[in-house]
């Protein structure tokens, strides 16, 4: 599974007023696993900066005049993402909001909201008393961002990635356990694949003064402890081979 984690600025906070995109930057992953492909791209927005997004970002159109327009850059954000891959934002309504319609604007496919997810709407689901921006979220599950001072599309997709792995239950390849091709896993007969049971019990991880003195120790309880009655469960699994 192909996943770009990307990120946004821009001259404003509306692409329908007239807003445009100043920033993109993308990280890859496959299989929820960082690939080290990046996609970044600096845009002339041929507009004036909003006061409040250069306070965010820091970039004024003196600043962005140099770069390519949207037009001349949309072939290669399009390459990038690919014909599969799912787009993972934060908020990713604004974010899609303002990619749609400069697609649009030059004539090229939008994309629809089945290839989008939307870390904020997970964080919300995961952490409902909040807070769920980037930076609180960051510090909720350890990933660093000392170094991030203004907002930059690149820097807070690298961070948004780390989070959105964190959000999935914590950052680990996967382990490819679970075969895509439904032809995989089969044995020589066409059956499922499932481990042989031991020929021969695993000797018992405990001593018997172990098991004593955790005898001698229960005994102590003044009242039947609630897991009394799994022992003889264990007992009954290790001795049919199974543990």
């Amino acid at each position: 599974m192909r996943e770009i984690v990307f990120d946004t600025e821009t001259t404003g906070l509306d692409a329908r007023k007239g807003d445009k995109l100043i920033e993109i930057g993308c990280v890859e992953l496959i299989n929820r696993f960082p690939t080290g492909k990046t996609y970044h791209q600096y845009i002339n927005p041929e507009r004036d900066v909003s006061q409040g997004a250069f306070d965010v970002h820091g970039m004024s159109w003196d600043s962005l005049k140099e770069n390519p327009v949207f037009a001349d850059v949309a072939a290669g954000f399009i390459d990038f993402v690919g014909d599969d891959g799912i787009l993972v934002a934060h908020n990713a309504s604004f974010d899609m909001g303002f990619i749609n319609t400069e697609l649009k604007a030059v004539g090229r496919p939008v994309y629809s909201d089945e290839r989008v997810v939307d870390t904020l709407m997970l964080a919300r689901r995961k952490n409902p008393a909040g807070p769920n921006s980037l930076d609180a979220l960051c510090s909720r599950y350890g990933v660093n961002n000392d170094h991030r001072t203004f907002h930059g599309a690149l820097l807070d997709a690298e961070l948004l990635a780390k989070v959105y792995l964190e959000l999935l239950g914590g950052a680990q390849a996967d382990l490819g356990l679970r075969a895509d091709n439904p032809e995989e896993g089969l044995d020589e007969d066409g059956n499922a694949w499932h481990p042989k049971p031991r020929e021969k019990a695993l000797p018992p991880r405990l001593s018997e003064a172990d098991q004593a003195a955790h005898t001698a120790f229960v005994a102590t309880f003044s009242a039947e402890p609630i897991w009394s009655k799994y022992i003889s469960i264990d007992r009954d699994t290790a001795k049919s081979g199974r543990n």
